[in-house]
């Protein structure tokens, strides 16, 4: 199993952490798409490029309200040339970057098709843009293989769409063995109802993460992104009274007092009212020995990937680290025979 981590890109650290990331042994390094909290992301994960050898780079995820889809595939071929074929796509429907230029999600119905012309782009096709012609001209100029994209998807129909129209699907359902199993069976199902061939779908998903021998500090680190990836579940259109109680509770409670302008942060008020017992059921955090045997479930589920979304925004520096360290050291090696 390949293991990532998602990052926020920042001006003079992306690529040390880049090159810390490969170092330790993971496959795949994420960074945020979210230009009002974040620097662009594609000149820093050019940054990335340079500064690693061996490293899967890509978004973490990017939207289509703020790219063009001529302009999002573009801009990841750029980084998949430079880099040697190794870029990934990965995007979704919208969240910060789109709520922070006062827009909502995208339609479904239209991030369908904006998926198939990202896809025809990509494959260096001609796509229809309102009956004008259009391709990607400099496409031959690559030279690599096809560039993956990867949807994040969390309700039931974004999670068919991607098993329909991607190359892999990032569930982002939290950590729990049986929800996870049940988001990844709905996938493995779709793509065969689609007619694909068995083993063509990746299947991979988001967990937060934090490793601490003090579980309360661990709790404590992760809370805010947890409560950011739980909402995801909360979203208008969501079958929240089909979700699992714990998720279903949190879900309800996001919904109403989820603040944007706290977003991912473990301080904020959403964050602190997310139960320990739900942190617990949603998120891996705690001590390393603890994490290993959750891990392992995870593992024998039969996923291609996992991205570990670690500590939340106003987490000391010092450990979320501490986190990626022990993880690579205790964690990486089990994962990678799995």
């Amino acid at each position: 199993m390949e293991t990532g981590v998602i990052m926020a890109p920042w001006p003079g650290r992306t690529a040390r952490l880049a090159a810390m990331v490969e170092r330790m042994g993971f496959s795949t390094l994420m960074l945020t798409d979210s230009q009002n909290l974040a620097p662009e992301v594609f000149s820093q994960l050019m940054l990335a490029a340079a500064a690693t050898t061996t490293l899967k780079l890509g978004t973490g995820v990017s939207n289509p309200v703020t790219r063009d889809s001529a302009l999002l595939a573009s801009s990841a071929l750029s980084v998949h040339a430079e880099s040697g074929g190794r870029a990934v796509l990965g995007i979704g429907r919208g969240d910060s970057a789109v709520q922070r230029i006062g827009k909502d999600l995208y339609p479904l119905a239209d991030f369908r098709r904006y998926i198939d012309e990202l896809q025809g782009y990509l494959r260096g096709e001609a796509v229809d843009r309102d009956g004008f012609e259009s391709r990607l001209e400099w496409f031959r100029a690559a030279k690599q293989p096809k560039l993956p994209v990867q949807i994040a998807a969390t309700g039931p129909k974004v999670i068919e769409l991607a098993a329909q129209r991607a190359d892999a699907v990032m569930l982002a359902v939290g950590a729990d063995p049986d929800h996870l199993a049940a988001a990844i069976a709905r996938a493995r199902r779709a793509a065969e109802a689609a007619g694909r061939p068995a083993g063509e779908l990746r299947i991979g998903a988001f967990v937060n993460t934090l490793a601490h021998g003090d579980a309360s500090v661990a709790r404590d680190a992760v809370r805010g992104t947890a409560a950011t990836f739980a909402r995801f579940s909360s979203f208008k259109g969501s079958p929240i009274a089909e979700l699992p109680g714990p998720l279903q509770k949190a879900a309800r409670f996001l919904r109403e007092h989820y603040d944007m302008a706290e977003h991912t942060r473990r301080s904020s008020e959403h964050a602190r009212a997310m139960e320990d017992e739900f942190i617990d059921w949603f998120a891996l955090a705690g001590p390393v020995g603890d994490l290993r045997p959750r891990f392992e479930k995870l593992a024998a589920l039969g996923l291609d990937f996992l991205y570990l979304v670690s500590a939340s925004a106003d987490t000391p520096r010092e450990v979320a680290r501490a986190s990626l360290e022990s993880i690579s050291k205790e964690i990486l090696p089990l994962l990678q025979h799995a």
